[in-house]
């Protein structure tokens, strides 16, 4: 694990801790949300088009502050404009996200696809995520221990939350395929530098499994981006930064859906 990673998962694990003193699982589970059946995520994302998973993010580690708004006013533009699924940060230190968004968004869009995107440590963030709303989980190769990142696609597969493993590099993706993901990430942010590099994309692209359905992840900005990375078998992006710079990030990405229809 990275210094930066282990800082976050460190800073996570305190977070955790003081979480799970606050609140029980057993009240967690009396929450009004948690007995809600979670979407078809996998399904969404098995049409042959640009599924765009458009992220609710108002800072991050390497970009610093990025906007600020209102995460439902947001969700709504990225609805109206054909999201496909909202990754919603709940992270609060780095990324300035919090739970709360992820519950405002679902009181407005009961039938809306929502990623909890957070650093996943413990299970107990698994039972958060469901009394809050989320159809899915992202689970980070790099961040855990094997044995804990088994543990997190267990529980996320006992809650019926779609689990988005995250990976990096070649050795990451055969670690998710022996884990048995179906639903795989390729971020092409470098987590020692914080750069990204599409050619991270590129590369595992070749290395797709059969019946896994691909999310590439950051650098991606443009609409030939999205046609390169399509091309090469990824069924879904997921992209945030270069939505959330603009004033209205539901019309940017209306713009970016536009810019695809053309040839």
């Amino acid at each position: 694990m990275t210094g930066f990673l282990q800082k976050i998962h460190d800073i996570t694990i305190d977070r955790v801790s003081r979480a799970r003193g606050e609140v029980m699982v057993s009240d967690l589970e009396r929450s009004p949300y948690f007995s809600r059946q979670p979407g078809n995520v996998l399904k969404a994302f098995q049409h042959d088009a640009y599924n765009v998973i458009a992220e609710i993010k108002f800072a991050s580690p390497s970009e610093g502050d990025i906007a600020a708004g209102d995460p439902v006013a947001i969700a709504d533009g990225y609805l109206a404009s054909g999201a496909t699924m909202l990754s919603i940060l709940t992270e609060p230190q780095f990324f300035k996200g919090d739970l709360g968004y992820l519950q405002a968004v679902r009181d407005k869009h009961p039938k809306a696809l929502l990623l909890r995107k957070d650093f996943m440590v413990d299970p107990y963030q698994l039972y958060e995520a469901k009394a809050y709303g989320a159809d899915a989980i992202l689970i980070i190769v790099a961040m855990t221990p094997p044995a804990v990142t088994k543990e997190l696609f267990e529980a996320a597969k006992g809650l019926g939350l779609a689990a988005l493993v995250e990976v990096h590099d070649g050795a990451e993706l055969d670690a998710a395929i022996e884990l048995g993901a179906t639903f795989i990430g390729v971020n092409n942010r470098n987590l020692k530098t914080l750069k990204t590099d599409l050619g991270i994309g590129r590369e595992l692209a070749a290395r797709k499994p059969k019946d896994a359905v691909f999310i590439c992840e950051s650098g991606l900005s443009t609409a030939d981006d999205l046609r390169d990375m399509k091309s090469r078998g990824y069924d879904g992006f997921l992209m945030g930064t270069s939505f959330m710079r603009k004033a209205q990030p539901g019309a940017a990405l209306r713009d970016l859906q536009e810019q695809l229809k053309c040839a």
